[in-house]
């Protein structure tokens, strides 16, 4: 009897649950009827123990009392389930471009369809997937090469594709997508740590020892700092944080840059809402550093150490400032209008090179569809392909013809605020 009672919790208390649940989904599956009779089977087994002399007589009584019926059973299911195993699915991938064929079209193709599909030079891709491949970073697999993978995420990042959108422009299924995206989001971190850093050699710049208006005041100036805010897609109950200060929902983003308009510094994932003091402060604690002696040139927002170094309050300080000076008005005021102006020129590199970033990636101007961790990435992806692309001597020049403005984009401050004044009734919805 304890023999019989331990058969029936593991075989027949799990059996009617995946019974039913196989015959509510597959109700003509033989599988489910053949569970229904293993359940028969142990029930009776079970409440004819006492009176049968041995388990083996109970196994041969039932097979010869459901001999018949089974075979009833039997000539019912096979005729129904045979259309069901036979059944042909409608192919979904019918194009006759692949994965491969369509990535080798665009690399062999004319440069100009590279930079708009992978927003760069198809030596370039190449340099990269091999470098990523010789890192064993990314693996070639049986279906997917390197170069696929990597255009996959490329064309991900440069036209803000769905899987869907992907799945018909790779031709492949849905789920070897998201696991290729999801490879590369993996190494981004290695990315970021690779070519997002200081130069091992700190000299003073080209652009600083070879300018008397900069030197020798700026001789210890290696770059520039500002934070940029780049929009996100997130669930209405954790959104207020994220409201800037334009209205719209954005993490806040520090980057800081050289001369040459590399990145050598990102901290990513702060709430739109937070200073951006307070992400400096933050970065400083986690392990951001300078050389001794050296400074990044910083707004006004920042705190003014000598580290990082801003303009003087309250004295004119924009480049526009100064451009609209009549001629007849060309001398400054003072010496802190004179520091102010010279320090602008060189800050001015840091918004440049958030420029270039944006335009080359315009993903960076839009709320996207990805979990709020990749949405995060994205940003870390895009400023390690930025350094890697210039590091290869990547052309620039045709980026000045790509939208600028992110006025242009459906999730940008104007677009929030006549979206509102339409009644729009969630943030999330305003944004997709």
């Amino acid at each position: 009897i304890e023999r019989d009672l331990l058969l029936a919790f593991i075989f027949i208390l799990p059996g009617p649950l995946l019974a039913l649940l196989i015959a509510f989904i597959f109700p003509k599956c033989l599988l489910s009827q053949l569970y229904i009779c293993m359940l028969k089977f142990l029930i009776r087994a079970i409440s004819t123990s006492l009176d049968m002399g041995s388990w083996e007589e109970q196994v041969r009584q039932f097979l010869l009392d459901e001999e018949e019926h089974d075979d009833e059973l039997f000539l019912v299911i096979l005729p129904a389930i045979i259309p069901y195993l036979s059944e042909e699915k409608e192919p979904i991938h019918t194009s006759s471009l692949t994965s491969a064929k369509k990535v080798r079209e665009i690399l062999e193709g004319h440069e100009s369809w590279c930079k708009s599909e992978f927003r760069m030079e198809p030596a370039i891709f190449k340099a990269i997937a091999n470098f990523l491949r010789g890192e064993n970073l990314l693996r070639d697999t049986r279906g997917v090469t390197v170069e696929e993978q990597l255009g996959m995420f490329m064309y991900m990042i440069s036209h803000n594709d769905s899987n869907q959108m992907l799945q018909k422009a790779f031709q492949n299924n849905g789920e070897t997508i998201h696991r290729k995206i999801s490879e590369v989001f993996d190494i981004v971190p290695t990315l970021t740590q690779r070519f997002v850093k200081l130069p091992s050699s700190i000299q003073i710049h080209t652009k600083i020892s070879t300018d008397s208006r900069f030197m020798p005041f700026f001789q210890n100036c290696i770059g520039a700092i500002d934070g940029t805010h780049i929009p996100i897609t997130i669930a209405e109950h954790r959104a207020p944080p994220y409201r800037n200060r334009k209205g719209t929902l954005s993490h806040n983003v520090m980057v800081a840059c050289d001369f040459d308009l590399n990145f050598t510094f990102v901290s990513c994932g702060w709430e739109g809402s937070a200073s951006d003091a307070g992400v400096l402060r933050s970065a400083i604690s986690k392990g951001f550093s300078l050389p001794e002696g050296k400074f990044y040139l910083v707004v006004g927002g920042y705190a003014n150490t000598s580290s990082f170094i801003a303009p003087y309050r309250g004295v004119r300080y924009h480049l526009n400032h100064f451009r609209r000076r009549r001629s007849s008005q060309s001398g400054y005021e003072n010496y802190k209008e004179l520091f102010n102006h010279r320090h602008a020129i060189l800050r001015n590199h840091i918004e440049r090179a958030i420029g270039v970033l944006k335009k080359r990636f315009p993903i960076l101007k839009v709320g996207t569809f990805h979990p709020i961790n990749n949405q995060i990435n994205i940003t870390s992806a895009t400023v390690a392909f930025h350094n890697i692309i210039r590091g290869q001597n990547g052309e620039e020049g045709w980026l000045d013809n790509q939208p600028e403005g992110d006025n242009n984009y459906p999730n940008d401050t104007e677009s929030w605020k006549r979206t509102k004044r339409s009644n729009c009734t969630s943030d999330v919805g305003c944004l997709q």
